[in-house]
């Protein structure tokens, strides 16, 4: 599967040449466009100077480069954007558990705990002959560090008082200073310098080929498949530990699985994105997936697709501007990603919230307007244009059509402003509840139901607060006020059996409270 993706040639050819297929490359095609063309001005301030912060200048791709790029012309373009993809991937995947077991930080951790391995490896393996710079040893090296990172965070977390946190920040700080000062004896050896370990620290995506792209396609595909074959036992982990306990499930070795698919998805993004900004791939894409959905199959294979798609369009800003990291390059993109789902997200997105916010807030507004019209009406208030002190809405509908309230009626009832009110009775008037006359509003058939209901299911919930929670009639309005409006008819119905009054058909209790005027509420 790996080899006819990565054949050399002098251009790419697609294995799959069906009609959805080609959708499928140009729609990554596009998104990678759209990405590159939003780095512009990145490019362009580091353009403006002579050398870049590394002491390179970083020019504008030319055309030629952005076709070659965006076509996936080159062999070591398809090899690295083919690497980064899957290691995107995995770590998606990965990091939506751990998101979800409150250890977003276990990445971090572990990554920065598998500097000591990287520099040990070095130095054993020079000691002995070998190449100390091989990447089979210095991923063994990592491997046996991280690891024994996992060891210290599990300790501290099961034999002390500590909290997870703790432990985290123990392993994190521990082995990144003993991978430092490490470093510094590998820096003053005879037989080699730390050079070719900063592609460890800081990432070296370019100088991927096709046995590392295979590498680490083999030890993401190894996560995936870890992932998928504990997929309930690492879901009911995340969401209730104890639980999972009680039902025989072996809790601390699930915890090891877990923290071991992410020391293996770390050790192998070492050399993509580094140890320092590997977390950001466990995190970003499975934050970025919350944004979207509850359901937590979707939001593993969402974060899984968020963080293949982050290194695709991250590997290729890599390749079009080759003197800017590609670790960042890769981590860039995916905030980016994460930032559009922050604003777009359908589930916990900005937009979404900010149209729900808007849209109960405009229910409550109205259901306080049909009350206020009803209670009025109910009264035979003062400034109705109808016949002074009926009982309104004892009534039935018929005897309400010449009655109507004035606007400083309802003004005097609730503080709203004068240009909420009115945006609120438009609203009430397109959905045929209430009608507009000169100054003064009236209840169509529909609004006087509706109006019954609420003043009925307010009511209701004031005398069972004031007969079962002893809340004060003075204050019960309030209190009422704040839950009346999530009250269902299987809520309502248990309110009546509590307080023994069933209706007949629309039978409105009177108010337990009146205002300091004198007009219910």
């Amino acid at each position: 599967m790996i080899r006819p993706f990565l054949s050399r040639g002098t251009g790419f050819q697609p294995v799959n040449r069906s009609s959805q297929a080609g959708s499928l490359c140009h729609a990554l095609q596009t998104m990678v466009f759209l990405f590159l063309f939003s780095m512009a001005p990145v490019a362009c301030t580091a353009q403006s100077s002579t050398e870049s912060i590394a002491g390179r200048s970083v020019t504008w791709p030319t055309p030629s480069q952005w076709r070659r790029v965006v076509l996936l012309e080159d062999y070591n373009t398809r090899v690295v954007l083919f690497g980064v993809t899957v290691l995107g991937a995995a770590a998606g995947l990965v990091g939506s558990f751990t998101l979800l077991r409150k250890r977003a930080l276990l990445g971090d951790a572990l990554s920065h705990a598998t500097l000591p391995g990287l520099a040990l490896a070095f130095i054993v393996a020079s000691g002995l002959g070998m190449d100390g710079k091989s990447l089979p040893i210095l991923l063994f090296g990592a491997t046996l560090s991280g690891l024994l990172g996992v060891a210290v965070v599990l300790i501290v977390r099961s034999q002390t008082r500590l909290k997870e946190d703790a432990g985290l920040g123990i392993a994190l700080s521990v082995f990144f200073g003993a991978g430092m000062a490490l470093l510094g004896v590998v820096q003053q050896m005879d037989t080699g310098h730390a050079a070719g370990l900063e592609s460890f620290i800081y990432g070296k995506t370019a100088s991927m080929n096709a046995n590392d792209a295979n590498l680490i396609a083999a030890a993401s595909l190894i996560g995936i498949a870890g992932c998928l074959f504990l997929f309930k036992e690492f879901k009911l982990l995340c969401f209730d530990e104890s639980f999972a306990g009680s039902r025989g499930m072996p809790v601390l070795g699930l915890d090891l699985a877990l923290m071991s698919l992410v020391v293996l998805v770390t050790i192998v993004g070492l050399q993509a994105v580094g140890l320092i900004l590997v977390v950001a791939l466990f995190v970003t894409p499975a934050a970025a997936a919350r944004f979207w959905t509850e359901k937590m199959w979707v939001t593993a294979w969402l974060a899984a697709l968020i963080g293949g798609v982050g290194g695709v369009l991250g590997g290729a800003a890599s390749a079009l501007f080759p003197r800017l990291p590609s670790g960042a390059m890769i981590v860039l993109a995916s905030t980016t990603l994460f930032g559009c789902s922050m604003l777009f997200g359908t589930e916990r997105g900005l937009l979404v919230r900010w149209h729900r916010r808007y849209s109960v807030n405009r229910r409550i507004r109205r259901q306080h307007l049909l009350r206020g019209l009803y209670e009025l009406l109910e009264l035979g208030a003062s400034g109705a244009s109808g016949e002074s002190g009926a009982s309104g809405a004892s009534g039935d509908h018929a005897t309400l059509k010449s009655k109507s309230i004035s606007i400083d009626q309802l003004m005097a009832i609730r503080s709203w402003s004068k240009r909420q009110l009115w945006r609120t009775i438009r609203s009430a008037a397109r959905e045929e509840l209430v009608t507009i006359g000169e100054q003064a509003i009236g209840l169509t058939r529909a609004g006087y139901v509706e109006g019954a209901r609420l003043t009925r299911q307010h009511r209701l919930w004031e005398l069972y607060l004031i007969t079962h929670a002893e809340v004060a009639a003075s204050r019960v309005d309030r209190d009422a006020d704040a839950i009346e409006h999530v009250l269902g008819p299987d809520m309502i119905d248990e309110l009546e059996t509590l307080l023994e009054q069933r209706p007949v058909e629309i039978a409105v209790p009177e108010s337990p409270h009146t205002t300091s005027d004198g007009v219910a509420t």
